[in-house]
């Protein structure tokens, strides 16, 4: 046999090597080309004076809530008192605790009772 004839050997895994540092360099300049070019817009003077109006509204409807009476649940008789109006009727209720303490009873009772049934649909498959 002739020594000339041998086919030389091919090292391919040098070449995958390269072939994948190539794609991820590749694959991470497009990641910084994209980053770079999608930036989110800053938040302009609008939208702060939008969330600053909110906010101001918010704060007072707390406010007013704290500070003015209205109906919780209507059906169930309860309200919303301010804090100091709440404190002078409870010092008046408390002046007899075995009274107040019924009553108190009561209305908690009443408060944490079940929600009526809703009467049964007639179906109309039968």
């Amino acid at each position: 046999m002739n020594s000339n004839n041998e086919t030389p050997q091919v090292n391919r895994a040098s070449g995958a090597g390269a072939g994948f540092v190539i794609a991820s360099l590749i694959f991470i300049v497009l990641v910084m080309i994209v980053k770079l070019s999608a930036t989110p817009p800053a938040i302009d003077a609008d939208r702060a004076t939008v969330i600053s109006q909110m906010l101001y509204q918010i704060r007072t409807n707390e406010v007013a809530s704290l500070n003015n009476a209205g109906w919780v649940d209507k059906d169930k008789g309860i309200v919303r008192l301010p804090i100091d109006t709440a404190l002078q009727i409870a010092a008046k209720e408390w002046q007899d605790p075995a009274d107040a303490r019924a009553d108190l009873i009561a209305r908690a009772q009443k408060a944490a009772a079940p929600a009526p049934k809703q009467p049964a649909k007639a179906n109309p498959f039968e």
